[in-house]
């Protein structure tokens, strides 16, 4: 028969361990989409704690009530939310690109809503967003992620203190990720799409008596669809590297 004390320890290591690895799902893509259940999440959560928790060992203080437990607490939850914001930001490269590609092809008005956020944006940043979705299971990369927050509890233990000015200014200077991943994916569609303004410019001001609104908004629609359609497997492959370049700067960020 297990002592109730050694029970009521070891509940206290695994809520300790589901706090990093709940921040992790809070954030991350895919598991903090509005179409999870709470409780999916905490049962995932808690799963991936017993994981820890038979590979490595997690010493809580003694009163979890104290200061110092809430001050790991803290800590912990920051270093999961950090962790998956990483990858998050990784998925907000695509999705820049689509809002950007439905203003130039003339969809801005079409929104529908983002199944990750709960948020209206353009169908083909949603589009794109889903894309990025399949590319991101398809490698695997949310088993990497759940590698990344279990092999974390080796190079960041828990109560010691890892979180530093470093730290944060490094994800600071991943989210310029998001523009410069953001504008390589868009860029095949946007300079076809910017030839063909300046071809419709060039058309009306040679023939004036032309609506530019009558012929330029069709054109420029139908030519986008078709560049789109085109530029698929250039598009899916810079997907797939910045699924890439975010697991690598997540394990960056733990030291790895």
């Amino acid at each position: 028969m297990i002592p109730s004390v050694a029970i009521e320890a070891w509940m206290v290591q695994l809520i300790f361990a589901m706090t990093r690895i709940g921040g992790t799902l809070v954030t991350a893509p895919i598991f903090s989409a509005i179409g999870v259940p709470l409780q999916v999440r905490v049962v995932l959560a808690a799963s991936i704690g017993v994981l820890v928790l038979g590979v490595y060992p997690i010493d809580a203080p003694a009163d979890p009530l104290s200061l110092q437990g809430f001050a790991i607490i803290a800590q912990e939850a920051l270093i999961g939310l950090s962790l998956g914001f990483i990858i998050q930001l990784a998925f907000a490269a695509p999705l820049l690109a689509g809002e950007y590609l439905a203003n130039s092809i003339g969809l801005g008005f079409a929104n529908m809503v983002d199944p990750q956020s709960g948020n209206h944006s353009a169908v083909v940043g949603q589009f794109l967003n889903i894309l990025m979705t399949l590319i991101f299971l398809s490698m695997n990369g949310h088993l990497m992620l759940v590698q990344l927050v279990v092999k974390s509890y080796e190079l960041m233990p828990l109560g010691g203190g890892w979180l530093t000015r470093g730290h944060f200014w490094e994800i600071i200077m991943f989210g310029g990720y998001v523009f410069a991943g953001g504008l390589a994916i868009a860029l095949p569609v946007g300079f076809a799409l910017f030839g063909l303004n300046l071809l419709v410019g060039v058309i009306t001001r040679a023939a004036p008596q032309l609506n530019i609104f009558a012929v330029g908004l069709p054109l420029t629609l139908m030519t986008g669809f078709i560049v789109l359609a085109i530029a698929f497997p250039a598009m899916s492959q810079l997907m797939q590297q910045a699924g890439v370049a975010g697991l690598d700067q997540a394990r960056q960020w733990i030291g790895m």
